[in-house]
């Protein structure tokens, strides 16, 4: 069972200039934790197109069962990139692209994207909410950028968004999935589960104000893993998005590869 992980050294000579929180330090910090002994086991991959490669050939080898699952340690982020702009810190929408190499080149009907960065994903909302082949979640902050992801943005009944109020914590977020999230994908029943895998929703977070931890996002992981279980096998492939301090991103990465880590090494969920 084997969890694997794509990066490449060109995401961190990616640089948005001086004083900018999308720097370049992020993936340093998300690398050396994971680069630590307890995670010996992650088998590491070269990106071939950087980023948006990434996502596909991750989606590629859990497709083939070369991987039971896979962390894309790239940047720049993603999901607020629209069809036709880049916008925030994002250029290009990683996890779009490789929703759309999964139906493409495995031909699948139903490919689902769950999102728990702070920020709502509005790009990847925006490319799917007409398409009921494709299912997306988020949890967010509500009221802040990119203004969008309100409960009511329903889509054709395949897009759930679950804003929270600033200062929600653990609670509030595991309720929301719990309650909501979860039982909604595992209704869609995924064929191949994509994580927009942002991090800034920690309590330590410069740029907005949610306060959860590091073991939030490995119990919101474990859960998701569950639900895609059956029908989608297990497959899951997760990309990094948002996640501003240093030390809180990387204990949130190691939280969150580590809940595929011990998916993948006990051939079930946790």
């Amino acid at each position: 069972m084997v969890t694997r992980i794509y990066t490449h050294d060109s995401c961190i000579a990616h640089d948005p200039g001086p004083g900018h929180p999308e720097r370049p330090d992020r993936l340093r910090a998300v690398l050396r934790r994971l680069r630590q002994p307890d995670f010996a086991q992650l088998v590491w991959c070269e990106a071939a197109l950087l980023a948006a490669g990434a996502v596909c050939q991750a989606i590629d080898a859990v497709m083939a069962g070369k991987a039971d699952n896979a962390f894309c340690a790239v940047r720049p982020p993603g999901h607020h990139a629209e069809a036709g702009h880049a916008m925030g810190f994002c250029l290009f929408n990683n996890i779009a692209i490789g929703a759309h190499r999964a139906r493409a080149e495995h031909d699948l009907a139903r490919v689902a994207m769950v999102d728990f960065d702070v920020h709502h994903g509005n790009g990847t909302q925006h490319m799917f909410e007409r398409d009921p082949a494709f299912f997306f979640a988020s949890t967010h902050q509500g009221g802040i950028y990119p203004g969008t992801g309100a409960r009511d943005e329903c889509g054709v009944g395949n897009v759930v968004n679950m804003p929270l109020p600033a200062m929600a914590g653990s609670a509030d977020f595991r309720d929301a999935m719990t309650s909501t999230i979860l039982p909604a994908l595992a209704a869609f029943a995924p064929e191949l589960v994509l994580i927009s895998a942002g991090f800034d929703a920690h309590a330590a977070d410069p740029l907005a104000m949610l306060d959860l931890q590091a073991a939030d996002f490995a119990w919101a992981t474990a859960r998701i893993l569950e639900v895609a279980a059956s029908p989608a096998a297990g497959r899951v492939v997760s990309t990094l998005e948002g996640g501003y301090d240093l030390d809180a991103l990387a204990d949130c990465a190691a939280a969150h590869v580590g809940a595929l880590l011990a998916a993948g090494a006990s051939g079930t969920t946790v």
